[in-house]
């Protein structure tokens, strides 16, 4: 039962309803602490996300460091540098051929 019947609600004076509100407002608070207390399990790994996200937005409005960065690596380790171009290529079409394979057999796969 959500709500008290209304011949209850009717029959319940000033002081029950005094009464009834304080037992509402004390539970009120005990289930925000304990909400409270359940939220800090969560808080470390939703700070972290907070801060990869900021990193990553940084990033985005500061392109010319991480370009910077790579273009240094190129001319000290310019053989290295190819040769993670080329692994990073060919796991990038990999990736590719991969999502058109699943999309092509999901599309098959369907009922008419």
């Amino acid at each position: 039962m959500i709500a008290p019947d209304y011949k209850m609600q009717v029959s319940m004076n000033n002081g029950d309803l005094l009464v009834r509100q304080q037992r509402l407002l004390v539970r009120s608070a005990q289930l925000r602490l304990e909400l409270a207390n359940q939220a800090q399990v969560v808080q470390r790994p939703l700070a972290l996300a907070d801060q990869a996200q900021s990193g990553l937005q940084w990033l985005y409005h500061n392109p010319q460091w991480p370009l910077g960065a790579l273009v240094l690596v190129m001319l000290v380790r310019p053989r290295r540098t190819m040769a993670w171009a080329a692994r990073l290529w060919w796991t990038w079409k990999a990736v590719k051929q991969a999502q058109h394979w699943l999309t092509q057999h999901a599309i098959s796969k369907q009922p008419p």
